[in-house]
C-alpha cells in the first residue's frame, strides 16, 4: 500500500470553501468508485415476482412431462424446485420417480357415484360422490380430510409433503385437495408455505431476514461482495444472513457474534473475578468483606481468600487469624502462582475484548440513531427547511445523501473493530489503527456537520448565504468521507497488502 505525498493529498480539486481547520486529514489510496455506484449482482423480488417464477416452473414441468399441474407441484416440492434434476430422473425411470414421490399412474377403482361407502377415519357412511381422494383412490369424507389437512397445516410447512391418511399408502396430497376441503384461512397458510418453499429450495435465492419483510433476493454472484440491500432498507450478507459486514469476512463475524454471547465470556469472567476452592476446585466469588470463605458446594471447605489456606489451621504459626500477611517466597510458588497468572491473563483478555466491544457497540448505536435522524429528516425537517429557505425539497436531497453516507460509514466502522480484535500481525495492526483513526475522525466531522450545523438552519438561525456555505461543506464532506471509506474497505479486504 502506497502512502506517498501524492496519495496523502486526497482531495479532488482543493476547492473546498470551508475553513482549513475543518478539513479531514484523509488519504492513503487513490480514489475508487463510491460504494453507492458499485455494480449490483442481485435482484430483489417481491412476492408476486416469486409466485410468477414458481408458476412458470410448474407449467414447464407439467408440459414437458405431460402431467397435471398438481402432479408437477408435487414433483417440484420433492426435488426442491430443481427442474433439471426432475427431467433427468423422470426420463431415466418414470415409474421409480412416481413411486418415490407418490404420484400413482392408475388410481384404484372408484366404484359407483351413488354407492354408499364407509369413511376409513370416522366410519360413517357417505355417498361415494361426496367423498374425496388423491391419486391412490382411497376415499375419506370431506370432514375428515379437512381435519387431517387443518392439523397438518397448523403444524407448519410439513403439510407440503403430506401423504394419504391410509397407513399403508404413500400417495401424495396435492394442492387441488387443499383447495376443495380447506377454509380460506387454511388455504392462505398452505399457499404461503408453498410460496416460501420455492425460495428456500433454491441455491441462489434467499428471503430477506428482516422481521416482517416479504422480499426475496436472487443472487447472481460473480463479484466478491455478498452485501445485499433489500427494498425494505435492510442490508445483509447473502452468504451468512447476518447484517452486512464488509470488510470483515463471514468466519470472523461468526466468531465475534459467539464471543459477544454471555456464555462465551463466562470463563474469562470466572478467572478474572473468582478463585478456585482449594479442595474441590469449584470457582468461588467473594461477596462479603471478610477473608473467611466457605465453599457452597458439597465439600463445605473453609479457607482464607488471600492465601487459600485451610482456615482451621490458618493462625497456628502466629497465634492470630491473619498469618498470610507476610510475603513468603516458598509459599508463593506452586499451584497458586499458576492460578494468579491465569487470572491476570484472563483479566487482560477481558479488558482487551471490552475495549473493542464497547466501540463496536457505540458505532452500532450511532448507526441506529442516524437511521432515526434520517427518518425524521424525511418526514418532518426537509419540509420545514424547504419552507424556511423557500426552496423545493428536491434541492435539499444532498442532506439525505449525507445521512445515507453516515449510516453506511457507521456500519463499516462498526465492523472494523472485530477486524482489529482478530488482527494478529503487529506491524499491520499499527497501520490499521492509523487508518481506522482517520476514518473515525472524518466520520465524526461529517456526522457533526449533518447533525449540529444543520439544526442551525432548521431552527431558523442561519441566513441563505450561510446555507450555501453549509451545502458546499456538507456535500464535499460526504464525497470525501464516502471515498475514504470505500478505499478503506478495499484495503482491509486485501489484508492491508495493497
Amino acid at each position: 500500500m502506497s502512502n506517498s505525498d501524492d496519495d496523502m493529498n486526497y482531495y479532488s480539486d482543493g476547492n473546498v470553501s470551508y475553513d482549513e481547520e475543518d478539513e479531514p486529514d484523509y488519504g492513503f489510496v487513490e480514489e475508487v468508485e463510491d460504494s453507492h455506484s458499485s455494480k449490483v449482482n442481485y435482484l430483489v423480488l417481491k412476492e408476486d415476482d416469486v409466485r410468477k417464477h414458481q408458476e412458470d416452473a410448474i407449467k414447464r414441468v407439467s408440459t414437458v412431462l405431460s402431467v397435471t399441474e398438481t402432479e408437477a407441484s408435487v414433483l417440484l416440492l420433492h426435488y426442491q424446485w430443481n427442474v433439471s434434476k426432475i427431467d433427468d430422473e423422470w426420463f431415466a425411470d418414470e415409474e421409480r420417480v412416481r413411486r418415490t414421490v407418490g404420484i400413482l399412474k392408475k388410481a384404484l377403482a372408484i366404484g359407483h357415484r351413488f354407492l354408499e361407502v364407509t369413511c376409513r377415519i370416522c366410519f360413517d357412511m357417505f355417498l361415494h360422490k361426496d367423498m374425496e381422494s388423491v391419486s391412490c383412490g382411497h376415499v375419506f369424507c370431506s370432514t375428515c380430510w379437512n381435519g387431517y389437512l387443518r392439523t397438518s397445516i397448523n403444524d407448519g410447512a410439513g403439510c407440503l409433503m403430506l401423504k394419504c391418511p391410509d397407513p399403508s399408502c404413500s400417495a401424495a396430497v396435492g394442492r387441488d385437495l387443499v383447495e376443495k376441503v380447506c377454509s380460506e384461512e387454511e388455504k392462505i397458510k398452505f399457499e404461503n408455505y408453498f410460496l416460501r418453499s420455492y425460495v428456500e429450495g433454491s441455491k441462489k435465492m434467499k428471503w430477506c431476514p428482516a422481521p416482517g419483510c416479504e422480499y426475496a433476493v436472487d443472487f447472481a454472484g460473480g463479484i466478491e461482495s455478498y452485501d445485499v440491500s433489500c427494498l425494505c432498507s435492510h442490508s445483509f450478507c447473502w452468504n451468512c444472513i447476518q447484517e452486512a459486514h464488509r470488510p470483515v469476512d463471514c468466519d470472523t463475524i461468526s466468531q465475534w457474534i459467539y464471543k459477544n454471547s454471555a456464555e462465551s465470556e463466562n470463563t474469562d469472567w470466572l478467572l478474572a473475578n473468582t478463585k478456585p476452592c482449594p479442595k474441590c476446585k469449584r470457582p468461588i466469588e467473594k461477596n462479603k468483606g471478610c477473608m473467611h470463605m466457605t465453599c457452597n458446594s458439597v465439600c463445605r471447605f473453609e479457607f482464607c481468600w488471600l492465601c487459600l489456606g485451610d482456615w482451621k489451621t490458618h493462625g497456628e504459626k502466629t497465634g492470630g487469624y491473619y498469618a498470610c500477611n507476610r510475603y513468603e517466597v516458598a509459599k508463593q510458588k506452586g499451584e497458586y502462582d499458576e492460578v494468579d497468572r491465569k487470572r491476570q491473563m484472563a483479566e487482560e483478555s477481558l479488558n482487551r475484548y471490552t475495549h473493542y466491544y464497547e466501540r463496536w457497540l457505540s458505532n452500532h448505536k450511532s448507526r441506529d440513531t442516524a437511521i432515526k435522524a434520517l427518518e425524521k429528516l424525511q418526514s418532518e425537517n426537509l419540509k420545514k427547511l424547504s419552507d424556511i429557505l423557500s426552496t423545493s425539497e428536491t434541492q435539499l436531497s444532498f442532506i439525505a445523501d449525507a445521512w445515507l453516507q453516515i449510516i453506511e460509514c457507521r456500519r463499516v466502522l462498526k465492523w472494523t473493530y472485530p477486524y482489529g480484535y482478530y488482527l494478529g500481525d503487529h506491524d499491520k495492526k499499527v497501520f490499521f489503527e492509523y487508518l481506522q483513526g482517520e476514518a473515525e475522525s472524518g466520520l465524526e466531522r461529517l456526522h457533526k456537520c449533518a447533525e449540529e450545523e444543520l439544526n442551525v438552519f432548521i431552527n431558523a438561525e442561519g441566513s441563505s448565504e450561510d446555507f450555501k456555505h453549509f451545502q458546499t461543506k456538507l456535500t464535499d464532506l460526504t464525497v470525501i468521507t464516502g471515498t475514504y471509506f470505500a478505499n478503506l474497505v478495499k484495503a482491509l479486504e486485501k489484508g492491508l497488502n495493497c
